[in-house]
């Protein structure tokens, strides 16, 4: 059976959110999409902390996590996924307008599982972010819930 976990989006800007969620509408993935707004809150809800401490979500198939967020930046919500074991399998894309090659190299360096750049054309973003929603939703083969969520860190055994 399909693991339907949800998909979590990363992303400040209200209209890259949209259209994203849009985009992974249109692959009529069966999976939800849960919208977080910046680093801090992102890291709640893959720990589930704060306002998710009650949550049953089994953790993310994929989080997509955009650079420039507020409170904590991609990167550092990379690296803190990176350094949890608890969490620290969870693909992780990072979805930004970014072309530096420097974020690039710091986000492979620290972890990342792909980097994409956010298309300008309308048509060739909703193709980019369908083909995500299509690879991530359906066709990748996530580790297992015990090797996500729940396992103790390192620090708790």
């Amino acid at each position: 059976m399909r693991d339907l976990r949800p998909i979590l989006l990363v992303e400040d800007n209200p209209k890259d959110a949209e259209l994203t969620m849009a985009a992974l509408a249109r692959c009529q993935l069966l999976n939800d999409v849960t919208h977080v707004r910046d680093g801090v809150e992102a890291l709640e809800y893959l720990r589930a902390e704060g306002r998710y401490a009650d949550a049953q979500h089994g953790g993310p198939v994929v989080v997509l996590l955009d650079l420039k967020l507020p409170k904590l930046n991609g990167l550092e919500v990379l690296k803190e996924i990176r350094m949890d074991a608890s969490i620290s399998s969870t693909p992780v894309v990072m979805l930004t307008s970014s072309r530096e090659e420097s974020d690039l190299v710091s986000s492979y360096e620290l972890g990342v599982n792909a980097f994409v750049v956010k298309p300008v054309d309308f048509k060739e973003f909703l193709e980019a972010i369908q083909g995500l929603g299509m690879f991530w939703g359906i066709t990748n083969q996530p580790p297992p819930h015990g090797t996500l969520f729940g396992a103790k860190s390192r620090t708790d055994v």
